[in-house]
């Protein structure tokens, strides 16, 4: 049953197994953590995890046990829905002592989770691998531990979307600081970017109404999705309809505007009010 699990991770798992990883001490060779989340019908979703200090070497580690609970009742306080789903590990590869420390883990949780982060580019990018445990062996005699490599996705939520997003914005930036973009700015670069897309697709239209590539039946199927996704109305039905959006968001901006100088209004009042107080007791 294992075997059917699916695993998403969301991107702020990514960047903390990395930042632990930046983050360890000079003669550490990897990281590992306690990877937190909860389970739905076969899919593990991982949404949050922490590092956990361990020593090791060839021969042992050694695992801060008690540091690990601490983390994890913090956690629970913060996202009482967040259980211990796995733990996690950085490097490209399952080492010997990898068992040692899953044994721990399965008896906080069934079916752990272990991911890998290949935080060495071994293959030249961060490659993550999922995997889980399964008891093999024969009849009568010591049973074995193997890993079994299961399915792994990024998912994300809007807000994480938007964080990520601007994140990527810094790559080709000479500043590392990104200022958070506009919803204006937003709206213009999804807008050039769906252009760019449907330019890309109705080329591929083109070619196969001319027999330069061959038809694709999922091609076809997802288009028509799409296509059915959107309303049906017609150019003064949507020119109403974006204006009064537009005054909608305007409204908006204008009440949260006015708010803002009437909280700062209000606290100069306050302040001189206050100093005159004090120069009248004096």
């Amino acid at each position: 049953m294992a075997l059917n699990l699916t695993a998403k991770v969301h991107p702020v798992v990514y960047y903390t197994i990395v930042d632990a990883f930046e983050r360890r001490n000079i003669d550490a060779h990897r990281v590992i953590g306690t990877l937190l989340g909860s389970y739905d019908k076969g899919c593990i979703e991982v949404t949050n995890c922490f590092c956990v200090p361990h020593n090791e070497s060839k021969e042992e580690v050694a695992v801060e046990l008690d540091f690990a609970k601490d983390m994890y009742d913090l956690h629970r306080k913060i996202s009482p829905g967040e259980s211990i789903v796995g733990w996690w590990a950085t490097g490209h590869e399952i080492t010997g002592h990898s068992l040692l420390i899953h044994d721990y883990y399965c008896r906080l949780t069934t079916s752990p989770l272990h991911i890998t982060v290949d935080t060495t580019l071994h293959k030249g990018k961060i490659e993550m691998k999922a995997y889980t445990s399964i008891v093999i062996g024969l009849p009568g005699k010591t049973p074995a531990t193997m890993f079994a490599s299961i399915p792994a996705e990024i998912t994300s939520l809007a807000p994480e979307v938007v964080g990520v997003c601007a994140a990527q914005k810094s790559k080709g930036a000479t500043r590392s600081l990104v200022e958070p973009s506009s919803d204006l700015q937003l709206i213009a670069d999804a807008s050039t970017k769906m252009e760019a897309q449907l330019g890309i697709l109705l080329a591929y239209v083109d070619d196969v109404l001319a027999g330069k590539k061959p038809e694709d039946s999922q091609i076809g199927r997802e288009m028509t999705r799409m296509v059915n996704q959107v309303p049906k109305m017609g150019s003064g039905e949507f020119e109403e309809m974006l204006n009064t959006n537009m005054k909608d968001l305007l409204m908006v901006v204008y009440l949260a505007q006015l708010t803002k100088v009437n909280v700062s209004l209000n606290e100069k009042l306050t302040l001189l009010v206050g100093s005159n107080v004090g120069k009248d007791q004096h």
